[in-house]
């Protein structure tokens, strides 16, 4: 039986939403979430630079699992009122009035609330349309043809929810050879620091707090409100130390064992020791970084130069 047989035979295709729906709806929309939430996972920490942290955010995904039986209905059923149930109610009107297969209709009536929320989140977030939108739909096609589906076979509650259930691991297994499959492809591009000359390096750079380092061509520094390395004999367990003073600086090809280029610098006195900064960000905005601490839930501090 198709979607054009079950238009015209079954009692629910007026232009609305039945309790069933919103069942079927909220079941699919939860158990995606997990391969969802991989699948971004997957490509922030491949294309974005960690600044050297530990795990990336495993730790956080990780509890998320482990309260997921609870998250995972709420989250679906928020995700049903905002993009699946909208998406059918526009569907089943389309279907009354125009011609075409239903399930073209329920993918074409996504667009709709995908592009409300989308303008919502721009105002309140600043995402871009292009990115918001396909997402957005993205996370409302499979509940959006799974109500079809529970439609037409005729599901009942606990069915829907078992094989949403099911469905949720099928398709995070999926996510997760899909996402190693892309990264070692290159269809995912593994995120690369730049590589700044000594020339590029030299200059004013500029942190939170009036934090300032200047790097002079000659290999002088000057440093305000610096964070740098505490000494090691230091009584207070602290990340890091706040400096003024001059000192020395010079190109490092391993900055603190990062495994990237950056900078060594040394402060004269007795304020601090010797600190690493690891160069980031991009071609066209260049960071120093250091991750003071504990890898995993340290202090990072970002430079940026001063554009004159």
């Amino acid at each position: 039986m198709g979607w054009d047989e079950t238009r015209g035979t079954l009692p629910n295709t007026r232009p609305t939403w039945a309790p069933d729906d919103l069942s079927a709806a909220a079941a699919l929309g939860g158990a995606q979430l997990p391969a969802a939430g991989l699948l971004w996972w997957i490509y922030d920490t491949t294309t974005h630079d960690s600044y050297g942290a530990g795990l990336g955010g495993a730790l956080g995904a990780l509890c998320f699992l482990l309260f997921a039986p609870l998250l995972l209905p709420i989250l679906g059923v928020l995700s049903a009122f905002a993009l699946t149930l909208p998406s059918v109610v526009l569907a089943r009107l389309a279907g009354r009035h125009l011609p075409g297969p239903g399930w073209v209709w329920h993918v074409v009536a996504l667009v709709a609330p995908a592009l409300f929320w989308a303008e919502v989140t721009g105002a309140l977030f600043g995402w871009p349309l292009g990115t918001a939108v396909p997402a957005l739909a993205a996370l409302g096609l499979l509940p959006t043809l799974w109500v079809g589906l529970a439609r037409r076979r005729g599901w009942r509650q606990w069915g829907v929810w078992w094989r949403a259930a099911v469905g949720s691991v099928v398709l995070f297994v999926l996510a997760f050879g899909g996402g190693v499959l892309a990264t070692e492809t290159g269809l995912i591009q593994e995120y690369e620091p730049p590589k700044l000359t000594r020339a590029q390096l030299a200059g004013v750079w500029h942190g939170p707090g009036g934090a300032e380092l200047r790097l002079h061509p000659d290999g002088s520094a000057e440093a305000v409100k610096l964070p740098t390395r505490p000494p090691f004999a230091d009584d207070h367990f602290r990340d890091y130390v706040v400096c003024w003073g001059s000192g020395t600086w010079e190109p490092d090809d391993d900055s603190g064992g990062t495994e990237r280029d950056g900078v060594l610098l040394k402060l004269d006195g007795t304020c601090g020791e010797d600190t690493f900064w690891s160069i980031g960000g991009s071609e066209d905005t260049p960071e120093l970084f250091v991750l003071f601490g504990d890898p995993d839930g340290g202090s990072l501090r970002i430079l940026k130069p001063t554009r004159g």
